[in-house]
């Protein structure tokens, strides 16, 4: 286990890096700057800028510098929103994203295992054909869809639930739904292929003939098995969802890092961009190894060390 850590620590640098580099030269290269305007900025103010925001230098002497700066934990200061780090940026947006999408990960697993579940339990009866029927309606169904026929039900018809803004628990619940019913959607039906299979093998037979409950079976020997495919799929949904969605965070006005991220590259704003590229990909890795670790607990055949 602490062998593959180190190598997953290693590999989690070089990727990092890679990232990092892509970035930094695809903003650099790409047309236009970061103070680029419909009024043309005098020289003399442009050079001040450029040095402030140290984009003065060679592209080389850019580039090594920025990887200095990030060696120091410097994120740099974002360069549209002005004497504001990236650093509080993203320490100001990053907990209402992570909240909002940990909420959306723990419905979209929640539910999505349950109906994969039913789906299968009761192949070509009832509750397949209505799991499925809602998986199908969920996947169709964008969320810039989704959430206003949540905010007409639930908001404006029923008034129980608040259309908008955030830091209650209720204003936490018609965002999570929206964000979480595709992913409730893709789980279901992953999971309903796997327990399919799973419950025609040797072993599930055995247990049903031991005299096991049917409960017992599906939830404890089952789904065991079959929820590994939903396990790999897991590790890159938490790190999709924790990082946000512009959408749903428009949609009901909630403060999070989706707007900055999209603005960033909007704004040519290449630091802020940079800083919300290295959370993506650190939380893509750090969910990938423990989506691993799960797996060796869930199937001992799987050794990390092998």
């Amino acid at each position: 286990m602490l062998a593959f850590i180190i190598r997953r620590l290693a590999a989690f640098v070089a990727v990092l890096f890679c990232v990092v580099t892509i970035t930094f030269f695809l903003m650099r290269i790409s047309p236009g700057g970061p103070f680029d305007a419909e009024r043309k900025i005098p020289p003399a103010i442009e050079k001040q800028l450029l040095a402030k925001y140290k984009l003065d230098g060679t592209l080389w002497e850019q580039y090594t510098g920025y990887l200095g700066d990030l060696l120091k934990g410097d994120l740099r200061l974002s360069t549209k929103y002005r004497n504001r780090s990236v650093a509080e940026i993203l320490a100001q947006t990053l907990p209402v994203t992570i909240t909002l999408g940990a909420c959306a990960f723990i419905l979209a697993t929640g539910i999505g295992i349950f109906l994969g579940v039913m789906a299968a339990a009761s192949r070509g009866g009832p509750g397949d054909f209505f799991a499925m029927l809602f998986a199908l309606a969920a996947i169709s169904l964008p969320s810039f869809i989704i959430g206003p026929i949540l905010i007409l039900v639930f908001g404006i018809w029923l008034k129980v639930l608040p259309v908008g803004g955030w830091g209650t628990i209720e204003a936490m619940i018609l965002p999570a739904i929206t964000l979480a019913a595709p992913y409730v959607a893709y789980i279901a039906r992953l999971l309903r292929g796997s327990m399919i299979e799973t419950l025609g093998q040797d072993f599930i037979r055995t247990a049903r003939a031991k005299g096991l409950r049917e409960r017992t079976v599906l939830y404890r020997h089952a789904l065991r098995v079959a929820i590994l495919p939903v396990v790999s799929f897991l590790g890159p949904l938490a790190a999709h969802l924790l990082t946000g969605s512009i959408v749903v965070e428009t949609l009901f006005h909630i403060p999070g890092a989706g707007g900055f991220f999209v603005n960033s590259i909007l704004n040519r704003d290449g630091f802020l961009l940079g800083g919300v590229v290295i959370v993506y990909c650190a939380m893509l890795v750090l969910f990938n190894m423990v989506v691993d670790i799960l797996y060796t607990l869930l199937d001992r055949r799987i050794r990390l060390d092998g």
